[in-house]
């Protein structure tokens, strides 16, 4: 299967918009290259094993992002479309938004990403690592091994770990989870390895379905995880201790009016994809429907909410 890669350069300020609009457009995942997170990275050896130097290396001082979208979807609609909101927003228009179309392979892609993805510690014991990778696992640590491929999900993304540390923290023996946009299935995997009893992973993309069950037998958790296609909350039944879901704002604003009805009392529901600029669009719906905002956790311009069902 082909795949289209988008790539837009644009500045760092610019990125979650130029990425939000993207995301609006249908993409499947997005790449982001910034130099300096790499330089970041590569001093901190207590969050990364490994860093490829040669990632540092750049002609270009600003952030690359890479969009894909499938050989199905309408692309020269969705391109035009981009297109057009970066003109017309100005905002986005004052960046110098230089936009390339290349045409990827499944196994091109599948050995190209490797290179930006190591193993990462999150929160006090989760240890994220990809399959290939070697590490020496210290006493407590629960070990998730993934690979993403196109689904994404790697965990290194500022929206995943935040919802993987409040799952650290909230996630009881014997509850049930469900994952609304569950990706690569991270989020699942985390919940189920924390001690869930039963975990229903949720995605409207053919492909996430397929990487996330994947990635549970890699993990071991198939008797725990389930993982179904569809849209959002429409294909889940009874309620769950915690809800965790890791979209984006919009999404999350509008369901948030059938959430009670699939939480149980006191639940926890823990949700991301916000750009900091979108908190209020998400707080508003959940405090207009019943919920109690318990904690607001922000990371590099994102912000995750954790709220729980009065």
């Amino acid at each position: 299967m082909n795949w289209t890669e988008v790539q837009i350069k644009t500045t760092a300020e610019l990125e979650d918009l130029v990425s939000n609009v993207l995301y609006d457009a249908g993409a499947t995942g997005l790449a982001i290259e910034d130099p300096r997170d790499i330089l970041e990275l590569s001093k901190s050896k207590e969050r990364w094993d490994f860093v490829d130097p040669s990632l540092i290396n750049s002609d270009f001082d600003g952030v690359l992002i890479k969009a894909y979208f499938s050989e199905a979807d309408d692309l020269e609609n969705k391109i035009e479309e981009i297109k057009n909101r970066i003109k017309n927003d100005p905002i986005l228009n004052t960046g110098n938004n230089e936009i390339k179309i290349n045409i990827v392979d499944d196994n091109d892609w599948a050995e190209a990403w490797k290179k930006y993805y190591k193993p990462i510690k999150i929160g006090e014991r989760i240890l994220i690592k990809p399959s290939w990778e070697k590490y020496v696992l210290e006493e407590n640590d629960i070990l998730i091994e993934l690979d993403p491929g196109m689904a994404f999900g790697t965990g290194t993304h500022e929206t995943t770990m935040m919802c993987t540390e409040a799952l650290e923290k909230h996630v009881k023996s014997g509850d049930i989870v469900y994952d609304i946009g569950c990706g690569s299935g991270i989020l699942s995997i985390v919940a189920a390895k924390l001690g869930a009893e039963k975990v229903v992973g949720v995605d409207l993309d053919e492909l996430c379905v397929k990487v996330s069950n994947e990635n549970i037998k890699l993990n071991n958790v198939n008797k725990i995880v389930e993982i179904k296609e569809g849209n959002l909350l429409d294909v889940v039944d009874g309620k769950a201790n915690i809800i965790v879901s890791n979209i984006i704002a919009e999404i999350i604003a509008g369901m948030t009016k059938d959430l009670r009805a699939y939480l149980k009392d006191d639940g926890i529901f823990i949700t991301s994809g916000i750009i900091v600029e979108k908190i209020e669009l998400v707080e508003k719906a959940l405090l207009e429907n019943g919920f109690k905002v318990l904690d607001i956790k922000r990371l590099n311009g994102w912000a995750c909410i954790i709220a729980a069902n009065n």
